[in-house]
């Protein structure tokens, strides 16, 4: 992030930089010729400013003190301060209003090398320059945060969500903050999106709508080296690729009992199905497709349903595509054939012939959208039981970030991967 800072002077916009006072050590090095409007050459700007640290060469400056810069007298101010390290990352700051001090105000790496770059005007609004570099030392922290991204790389739906799994917890809104900006997401074609803090460790990232069909999205952390929190400092990370293929959506229409699959937005079939009973009513909502099972044994007992009741089962059940945690899946249905198209008849299951479940199969990918409406049922739940995301409204899914708003109370995921409803 930039933290360019723009004064007027005289009819003219000034872009400079500034100087930063540093904790630890610092080494001057000569002066840039930056072009600027008010001079050609701007002046050596050292007698002007001072930093917080020691010059002697050598020296390392301190990741756990911020930077600062102070004009030295009343003969001049600073216009602009940037500094950013070997990597590219850019130290946040604050200019006051009158030029006298600027201090950054987010944290530095550990183990990194800064240039800092300052600039300064003269009470006849002449401009002057200085550039200085210095390296930061180790932290004498204990803890190192990790981030586990997800899912694994290969090629998915376009409702599949990215996760950011934290070795850590992290409570703090000012870190977590740190954390949710150094957690880079780039898709190409480019598509507004946000992460949604889940818990203290576990973020999901969703766009604002699905992912574009044939995107590519990356995935990295900037946090290595970068202080979190008290004794607690960013670790390495491995980046993440995945790619999404045809866009491929299921709407399930418990009212008219069908099911009409969509990809890239034209209609290539229409199932008749059969949803859950009353008692039973399979949830409404938008469900991401959690992985495809040949075939899953499914036992009423998983969900409290008694042995021996009128409604116990235990079958093996074929072409299963799983949509939550709890159990619920698209799979084949013979038994019900009569009812599909006509009548709702399951334990919470979206059930049809094996020949279309077959094709469903065979059609759809982790990541596919499975989409319910017109069902007696309670709406699916955004996190704990697989991926309902979706659910959540893009301002109420912005509520979750540590950047734009408030972070929601933590959701606890407490579902266990289990068959469920025939």
């Amino acid at each position: 992030m930039s933290n360019r800072v723009h004064f007027p002077v005289r009819g003219h916009t000034v872009v400079g930089c500034t100087l930063l006072m540093v904790a630890l050590g610092a080494t001057g090095v000569a002066c840039s010729g930056d072009d600027n409007p008010l001079a050609a050459t701007p002046y050596d700007a050292a007698d002007q400013i001072t930093f917080n640290g020691p010059t002697d060469e050598g020296k390392k400056a301190d990741p756990d003190q911020p930077l600062e810069v102070v004009a030295q007298g009343t003969a001049g101010r600073i216009t602009d301060v940037t500094a950013v390290d070997g990597a590219g990352r850019h130290v946040a700051g604050e200019l006051s209003a009158d030029g006298a001090r600027w201090h950054s105000t987010s944290p530095l790496a550990a183990d990194a090398r800064y240039t800092l770059r300052v600039s300064t005007e003269d009470g006849d609004g002449a401009p002057g320059r200085k550039i200085l570099t210095f390296e930061t030392g180790r932290p004498s922290a204990k803890k190192t945060l990790g981030v586990t991204f997800g899912p694994e790389a290969g090629q998915y739906g376009v409702g599949q969500p990215l996760t950011a799994e934290l070795s850590q917890p992290v409570k703090d809104a000012a870190q977590r903050a740190v954390v949710e900006r150094a957690l880079k997401v780039d898709s190409t074609p480019a598509v507004e999106g946000a992460w949604h803090w889940v818990d203290d460790k576990k973020l999901h990232y969703r766009p604002r709508q699905y992912w574009p069909a044939h995107a590519t999205v990356e995935v990295r952390s900037n946090l290595e080296g970068i202080k979190i929190g008290e004794r607690l400092w960013g670790g390495a990370a491995k980046p993440l690729k995945i790619t999404t293929g045809d866009s491929i959506v299921a709407l399930t229409d418990a009212a008219s009992h069908t099911m009409t699959v969509l990809r890239n937005g034209v209609e290539i079939k229409k199932i008749p199905v059969t949803t859950g009973k009353p008692g039973f009513e399979t949830r409404n909502g938008v469900k991401v497709v959690l992985g495809k099972e040949s075939t899953v044994r499914m036992r009423s007992s998983t969900v409290g349903i008694a042995e021996g009741s009128a409604e116990s089962y235990d079958m093996d059940v074929h072409f299963a595509t799983r949509v939550t945690w709890s159990g619920e899946y698209v799979h084949a249905a013979p038994w019900s054939v009569g009812s599909q198209g006509s009548a709702n008849v399951s334990h919470g299951c979206v059930g049809m012939s094996t020949a279309n479940a077959q094709w469903f199969f065979g059609t759809v990918r982790v990541g596919d959208i499975v989409q319910v409406v017109n069902s007696g049922g309670k709406t699916m739940e955004p996190f704990g039981n697989g991926f309902g995301d979706w659910n959540l409204d893009w301002a109420k899914w912005r509520q979750g970030s540590a950047l734009v708003g408030s972070p929601e109370a933590p959701l606890q995921d407490t579902a266990r991967l289990r068959p469920a409803a025939a």
